[in-house]
């Protein structure tokens, strides 16, 4: 079925290396890019939304969904496969298929996405990097891992020397609903009532904006979102317990045209945040992620990356079908150029 659609549709990539003529696409020895897509039925809902499919055809990208109950072998041929599935029965079968399919590009590799699913290396990457320049620092907050006992959090967090208000977040970063809800502990004691294993940070003021960087191979777009509000030293000695929120950047309406101080709404530096991905995609081998992205108030060069996610929910990143649908070219035209040189 996807040999014969192949022949079918003028545009995608073309054979040969051959170079478009007069400016006008040389349509004659042009073949159907094919991405084979695994994903859950959430995220094929808010991702392969008409306008992305409509476009893609446009360019000669044919999407086709993978069939779970047939070896991934026997299916396609795909030039590329697309996944958002967990599960080690399912990194088995992809880990197999890149073994023997090496000319398929899969988006992304199965070890490298696993690695994003704890929070405790997920930051690692940024830590290590300590990016400083001219446009800015980049860092993580100060953080601190509780994998069991409850009772032993408030002496753990004293001895580890983490301040008040701390962020708790599930350790798990698997992609449900639970594991985006985070935690805001306002004293000592109420920090016995969380529930291991969890990832403890100090809560940095930030306005009550953040940014989401989304990252797609090396297309950058960034859009505010707003956040937790700051907290007061004065607010901090009157409030006690903990307060539970949902996925905050999320759940969070779009700060884009909201009347914000410019302070707080400036982007981060460009060159920052080209310096930050290239760094990022090399370090953890991925190209389709995003950073959830803090500037500390009152400062106006001091980044925290608070979160990474893979495969985010791209249906809410402006122009995310021209930007994903050029990059899943770009990916077949380099693999291409790499055979023919």
């Amino acid at each position: 079925m996807v040999r014969e659609m192949r022949e079918e549709m003028p545009y995608g990539i073309e054979e040969g290396g051959r170079e478009e003529e007069g400016g006008f696409p040389n349509t004659s020895h042009k073949r159907l890019v094919v991405v084979g897509y695994a994903l859950t039925s959430k995220k094929i809902k808010s991702f392969l939304q008409p306008k992305l499919e409509g476009l893609a055809r446009n360019k000669g990208i044919l999407f086709v969904a993978i069939d779970h109950n047939k070896p991934l072998s026997d299916q396609g041929p795909f030039d590329i496969v697309l996944h958002k599935l967990s599960g080690k029965e399912w990194r088995q079968i992809l880990e197999d298929y890149r073994q023997t399919h090496p000319e398929v590009t899969i988006l992304d590799p199965p070890d490298a996405i696993q690695h994003l699913h704890n929070r405790q290396s997920m930051l690692q990457a940024v830590a290590d990097l300590n990016l400083s320049d001219s446009y800015g620092k980049v860092g993580v907050p100060k953080q601190l891992v509780v994998k069991k006992d409850a009772s032993s959090i408030p002496d753990a967090v004293a001895n580890f020397g983490l301040k008040l208000p701390i962020v708790a977040k599930p350790l798990v970063n698997d992609g449900s609903k639970k594991s985006h809800e985070l935690s805001l502990a306002y004293d000592w004691y109420s920090l016995q009532k969380l529930d291991p294993p969890l990832v403890l940070q100090e809560f940095v003021n930030h306005g009550g904006v953040l940014f989401k960087v989304y990252i797609v191979g090396e297309a950058i777009k960034v859009v505010r979102r707003f956040s937790l509000p700051d907290v007061t030293k004065r607010e901090l000695s009157k409030t006690a317990g903990v307060y539970r929120f949902p996925r905050v950047s999320c759940a969070a309406a779009s700060a884009e045209d909201a009347d914000l101080d410019p302070c707080i709404a400036e982007l981060p530096p460009r060159p920052l945040l080209e310096k930050l991905a290239k760094e990022l995609r090399r370090r953890l081998g991925l190209r389709l992620f995003n950073l959830d992205m803090i500037r500390e108030h009152g400062t106006r060069d001091r980044f925290y990356v608070i979160d990474i996610n893979y495969f985010p929910g791209y249906g809410k990143m402006p122009e995310y079908e021209h930007i994903f649908t050029d990059f899943l070219l770009s990916l077949v035209k380099g693999k291409h150029k790499k055979r023919s040189g």
